[in-house]
């Protein structure tokens, strides 16, 4: 991935280890390691994660650039969570402490019963609304070297400035969650990158992912071997099939607004296999919340290159299960590039 990413434009992020089942004597080296590990593949940055269950986003986020030289956290921000100014200042205190550039990955929704415990009942779309302006605030505040004001439906602020100022070339990027019209429209407003869940390449065949293609991302898992059955045995000893796990992702369905979960759900019967590459087992059984490519390096790398062509040049991976299963991503990316013409 190193070699590769300069030549396409290409974005690869890949994503921490959730700290819901961390243990606290393993949790600071384990989060060193694949920081460390996603560093030396090539990537971009590195995706930390935002909920009730989790640790605290700009804590990991410190750790990663300690234990790093250029990786950059990909931050989940939640509007519930903090002030927009508080994100501002957390921005801005980092770049001044160590000189080093975040991304931003703006979260409208949640778990249901992580936002209704913080008294958080705003309707689906209204949320896009809210984060727009609250994410407004944040760039207007890192971009202006005068007071910032500004009036909407959800936030207010007045002649509100930001101290130390951020370095230009430290501006975080952003990206929104693009699955629904809602968020798209959002990440069109913000110039941000829309980041979808998506749909079998061959779907793709005809159609460019948006207008601007080039700012649309995918989020996506990856097991990939030598060979075919050997792929495709990681695959299914690491995500079995599970009748607990199925039933917590129906009652998901059922109270979830997500536009993501409805249309992976929809694509659920999709057949997997040596002719399809594109698998929803770890989704459908709530292992994981993204498809998953399975295969040789070779027809996954096919895969991947196809994304590209229709326009997607930002990649958010799924956790690696391993150190070592990053050099296995590194491959596909490599042999993905090599097949996208100049």
């Amino acid at each position: 991935m190193a070699t590769s990413t300069p030549d396409h434009g290409l974005k690869i992020f890949s994503t921490c280890p959730t700290s819901l089942v961390a243990q606290p004597e393993t949790c600071f080296r384990q989060l060193e390691e694949m920081a460390r590990c996603s560093e030396d593949a090539g990537c971009e940055g590195i995706l930390v994660f935002t909920d009730n269950a989790q640790l605290d986003p700009w804590l990991v986020s410190q750790i990663i650039i300690e234990a790093t030289d250029r990786l950059c956290p990909l931050v989940a921000i939640q509007p519930v969570y903090m002030h927009p100014y508080s994100v501002a200042k957390m921005i801005t205190s980092l770049a001044f402490l160590y000189g080093r550039r975040l991304y931003l990955n703006m979260v409208a929704g949640g778990f249901k019963n992580d936002l209704a415990a913080l008294n958080d009942l705003t309707p689906h779309d209204d949320r896009y609304v809210r984060l727009t302006e609250y994410t407004t605030i944040i760039r207007n505040l890192l971009q202006s070297a005068d007071p910032v004001s500004f009036e909407g439906r959800y936030y207010k602020v007045t002649n509100l400035k930001l101290t130390p100022p951020l370095p230009a070339n430290l501006m975080p990027g952003l990206l929104v969650s693009g699955s629904s019209e809602a968020g798209m429209q959002a990440a069109r407003q913000l110039g941000a990158t829309a980041v979808e869940y998506p749909k079998p390449p061959v779907e793709y065949a005809a159609v460019s992912p948006a207008n601007d293609a080039a700012s649309n991302g995918i989020r996506i898992g990856i097991i990939a071997r030598p060979k075919e059955a050997e792929a495709w045995t990681v695959a299914r000893t690491r995500y079995p099939e599970d009748r607990k796990g199925q039933l917590t992702h129906q009652l998901a369905m059922k109270v979830s607004d997500s536009s993501w979960h409805r249309q992976l759900s929809e694509l659920g019967n999709a057949r997997s296999g040596e002719e399809n590459p594109y698998w929803l087992v770890p989704f459908q059984n709530y292992k994981a919340i993204c498809p998953f490519l399975v295969g040789s390096y070779d027809r996954v790398a096919d895969e991947v290159a196809r994304y590209v062509d229709v326009g997607y040049r930002t990649f958010i991976l799924d956790v690696p299960a391993s150190t070592v299963e990053m050099e296995h991503i590194g491959t596909v990316f490599e042999r993905a590039v090599a097949r996208c013409p100049a």
